[in-house]
């Protein structure tokens, strides 16, 4: 009696906490900006910018670039998605890992599949590390190229190529004020 009366009450706490789960909250894809930048709607109709977590894709005006952006647009555009949030960047968007509803994970995808490094920079995952020297291996994506240039790379020599192309003797314009008509009363005769 006491056995029946036990498995009664696991019964009864077993059953209470799988209806009392917490829903995970579901996003969708709604742009992607870049190859590793989306934009996803969350349930009550807000655009979060979000910032994928300890990968760097190609700049778009570099090579692989546009590969990277369409392969992660392939992987979950229009698509529901878990988003588990790291932090804020200094630009103010979510960074964090996506997921898909099979459980996924779109960071690895992207460097599984090679249009992305693992941003050391921010990142010490050695599975993600793995994934990276797989693509390498395998030349997958950008590792095609014979040496393909990190974004961090790219991002720097181009604002060093900007900064080169300002002419030092050339200084900006000034912007004055339009200056009034003073009203200034005639001589009397």
């Amino acid at each position: 009696m006491l056995k029946k009366a036990f498995i009664s009450c696991l019964f009864l706490v077993l059953l209470i906490t799988a209806c009392n789960r917490r829903e995970e909250t579901l996003y969708k894809v709604v742009k992607i900006k870049d190859g590793d930048t989306m934009e996803l709607l969350s349930p009550d109709h807000q655009n979060i910018t979000v910032r994928l977590a300890e990968i760097d894709c190609p700049e778009k005006s570099q090579a692989f670039g546009q590969a990277a952006k369409q392969f992660t647009s392939d992987l979950c555009f229009g698509k529901y998605v878990k988003l588990v949030e790291n932090n804020k960047d200094r630009y103010g968007r979510t960074v964090g890992q996506v997921l898909l509803e099979d459980g996924t994970n779109v960071n690895y995808s992207i460097v599984k599949n090679g249009y992305a490094w693992q941003y050391r920079a921010y990142s010490k995952d050695m599975e993600l590390a793995m994934l990276e020297q797989s693509a390498r291996q395998n030349r997958l994506g950008l590792w095609q190229d014979a040496n393909p240039t990190p974004p961090w790379n790219f991002r720097r020599n181009e604002k060093a190529v900007r900064k080169d192309t300002t002419d030092p003797n050339t200084r900006p314009k000034r912007h004055y004020k339009k200056r009034r008509k003073h009203y200034q009363p005639q001589p009397a005769l």
